[in-house]
């Protein structure tokens, strides 16, 4: 055997090992507290310590990449990554695309705007709502409200940014998200009751994976039940939330 065959396969072999030992998730880095970039730059947040508690669980080592969070399934499918883990509301429709872990967090939605526009927004009197592109909150307006201007972002930053510029009456998102930004401006406030309609965000988040990967499925939902049987979920819990 030559030295070029046994570099080829030293280098095969090394490749095969990495895949076996760590799980490369996908996650969207705008969305705290969930996930978002720290002042180190590193990706953290709630979705995150869950994901290695998980790893942990399974001896694995986990590996995350920021990406759009409309990027997020197809790149799945196209097999660039493992699982994506990034407050994905599991939904009857994304359902047809991937298979989901059992929920791992309960979630709802809510409204808010500027306080000099609640009486207009508690009268139905606006124009645009923004919100996060490609989202399941974006679905629920577009079916809800469609004469209503639908404006979706990147990022609730920048649509926070429009809604204090005056290009937004109100914004729409997931209630632990946007209670984050009302925490630290009180010009804002929120409009109305939560909202938890399964039919859109009511079954909870989940991880993605691919159709055809149901031994990672149920190595994950072990790892699951398993941190929450022995506390280390509600620790991650405690520490984001409370």
């Amino acid at each position: 055997m030559n030295k070029l065959m046994i570099i080829l396969l030293s280098v095969i072999f090394i490749s095969f090992s990495n895949d076996v030992n760590t799980l490369h998730f996908i996650t969207n880095a705008n969305y705290a507290p969930f996930e978002f970039i720290s002042t180190n730059n590193q990706i953290q947040g709630f979705d995150i310590d869950i994901a290695n508690a998980l790893c942990k669980n399974m001896h694995k080592i986990c590996t995350f990449t920021n990406q759009s969070f409309e990027s997020l399934i197809p790149s799945l499918n196209y097999k660039r990554c493992d699982a994506v883990i990034a407050g994905i509301d599991i939904t009857p429709v994304r359902m047809n695309e991937v298979i989901f872990t059992n929920s791992y967090y309960t979630n709802n939605a809510i409204f808010i705007t500027k306080k000099d526009k609640l009486f207009l927004v508690k009268n139905n009197m606006i124009h645009k709502i923004g919100t996060l592109n490609g989202s399941t909150y974006q679905k629920y307006l577009v079916d809800k409200y469609p004469s209503i201007k639908i404006v979706a972002y990147d990022s609730y930053h920048n649509a926070i940014l429009d809604l204090k510029s005056e290009r937004l009456d109100s914004i729409f998102g997931d209630a632990a998200v946007i209670n984050q930004w009302l925490k630290k401006d009180n010009s804002l406030i929120t409009v109305g009751n939560k909202i938890t309609d399964k039919s859109y965000f009511g079954l909870g988040f989940g991880i993605a994976i691919r159709k055809d990967n149901n031994i990672l499925l149920a190595n994950l939902n072990h790892a699951l039940a398993c941190i929450k049987q022995d506390g280390t979920y509600q620790i991650i819990y405690q520490k984001w939330f409370q």
